[in-house]
């Protein structure tokens, strides 16, 4: 089945982060990546879209880094048998990402204002980066790669969502700047403020996304309230035809 070989596609690209140790590896490897370098984020929606769009599973396996990202991939990974590691979500694990480029030079592109300059004030104040550049996510492709060649950013945060995010985040690694870039998904809206975390104690549980909905009902109905069941009905679907002899 055709979802199954883009299922197949991504999971073979990611890489699960076994403790605190491996996660620290991996930011020294994206704080001085040498050239350019994608990181990425698969979740539970991810691959419930790429199962449908096989241009977004190529741009999402492309990616030069791939975490793992929520409770539905730990049943995923479990189920084909493998630990499923630390939970490297883009939320928590971003905020590291820009800590380790204190002092150097990073965009901001994605949401809009005023949440996107917000975002760019808090991460100079937290993390003591350098916004060289804080651009709105509805331009065309173009607008990014020339900001890309002219800024030069050591590092890129693309909040824009899936699948646009992927996409041009494929578009900005080959125009030959030597920085990292970050599909970001909702994080500049976290760091912005216009959209709030879940409690501590629910984000151990795995349930942010309850959070999530019960804050964005109709926005977030089809991603969680259908979306999730089909992942499950697809994991046990996967699991079973990679069991078989």
């Amino acid at each position: 089945m055709s979802w199954q070989r883009n299922w197949q596609a991504v999971i073979e690209r990611m890489q699960l982060v076994a403790d605190s140790a491996d996660e620290q590896r991996v930011l020294a490897r994206l704080s001085a990546p040498g050239r350019a370098t994608v990181l990425g984020f698969v979740n539970a929606h991810a691959l419930n879209m790429a199962a449908l769009d096989g241009g977004f599973c190529k741009a999402l396996s492309a990616a030069d880094v791939l975490l793992r990202d929520g409770s539905g991939m730990a049943i995923l990974f479990r189920r084909l048998g493998q630990a499923p590691g630390l939970n490297t979500n883009g939320t928590d694990f971003i905020p590291k990402l820009l800590a380790s480029y204190a002092g150097r030079r990073v965009a901001f592109w994605g949401t809009e204002a005023p949440w996107l300059p917000e975002a760019a004030r808090q991460c100079e104040a937290r993390y003591g980066v350098q916004a060289v550049s804080v651009h709105h996510g509805f331009d065309e492709p173009a607008v990014y790669e020339d900001l890309a060649r002219n800024l030069q950013p050591e590092l890129i945060v693309l909040g824009m969502g899936m699948p646009k995010q992927e996409a041009l985040a494929a578009r900005l690694a080959s125009c030959g700047v030597p920085c990292v870039i970050v599909c970001g998904g909702a994080i500049l809206d976290f760091m912005g403020g216009k959209v709030t975390r879940a409690p501590r104690w629910l984000r151990h549980l795995g349930g942010e996304w309850l959070y999530r909905l019960a804050k964005e009902p109709r926005r977030l109905f089809m991603r969680y309230v259908v979306g999730n069941p089909l992942f499950l009905l697809r994991t046990y679907q996967f699991s079973g035809r990679r069991q078989k002899p």
